[in-house]
């Protein structure tokens, strides 16, 4: 084989590679934005935060969790923080860890070439 065709063909199992470690990554993180509380599961999201924010002068309310039970949350501004904590946690290691992969794809570093692709 060509050694141009070597390294098209190294090239493509680079990138099979990286799209493989960013969807184990994102799956990661959608794991951990997974928060059990009070018998029920909730996803971290940005909707989640924004309505409890909403609500933080509240004491007690029913939630919908991801399965649609109706879950009473007793201490809604501490459940809030807990979430928000933890979203802002994942969602900048996800960030780092998504920066770290952008960092290591440019192709002179993942073939081991030199800048001018030789």
């Amino acid at each position: 084989m060509s050694t141009k065709l070597t390294k098209a063909l190294q090239f493509s199992n680079v990138l099979t590679t990286i799209n493989n470690n960013k969807a184990i990554l994102l799956a990661k993180t959608e794991a951990l934005l997974s928060y059990c509380i009070y018998g029920g599961t909730f996803t971290i999201d940005r909707e989640l935060l924004a309505f409890l924010s909403t609500c933080l002068d509240l004491e007690q309310i029913v939630l919908l969790d991801d399965n649609k039970n109706p879950i009473l949350i007793k201490d809604v501004p501490a459940f809030y923080e807990e979430i928000k904590s933890r979203y802002f946690e994942v969602v900048n290691d996800y960030h780092a860890g998504y920066e770290k992969m952008r960092r290591e794809r440019k192709v002179h570093q993942i073939l081991d070439l030199n800048k001018d692709g030789e």
